[in-house]
């Protein structure tokens, strides 16, 4: 089998969004034969952040929704998403926190480093996660 085929947001979006049927039908061809082990896909964290940010903010789905389709996608057979393991805490936090993907992201990645104290001007969403330490500037 070839090298692994890195998949960017807007193949993600056509799939889950389904809003233009010629695209959708491509991606969910890819998605296919992924699960089938015909080629491997791989993506990345920040594609991961897009796509919760367009869901989120321009197509309007509720946090529930938006958890549910990266959960779904991160369990995509054939589909490597790097830090997989990190999103999916970090989307638990984005929806039961109600937090920003990116602030929940970055303190699930503080907290497995080993960071506990954190500079910020937007202390509302840090100070919600326990063990993290917000620091005045």
């Amino acid at each position: 089998m070839s090298e692994p085929i890195f998949v960017d947001t807007n193949v993600f979006l056509r799939f889950f969004v389904a809003d233009v049927e010629d695209l959708y039908e491509k991606a969910k061809d890819l998605f296919e034969k992924a699960e089938k082990g015909e080629i491997k896909l791989v993506t990345s964290e920040m594609v991961i952040a897009e796509i919760i940010w367009v869901l989120d903010s321009y197509y309007g789905f509720l946090k529930e929704e938006v958890k549910d389709v990266i959960k779904s996608l991160l369990h995509t057979k054939g589909l490597k998403v790097m830090n997989a393991n990190l999103i999916e805490e970090a989307i638990e936090r984005y929806k039961d926190d109600n937090m920003e993907f990116i602030d929940a992201y970055n303190g699930c990645l503080m907290k497995k480093r080993g960071y506990k104290r954190v500079a910020t001007f937007d202390k509302r969403h840090f100070k919600r996660l326990e063990g993290i330490e917000v620091v005045d500037v």
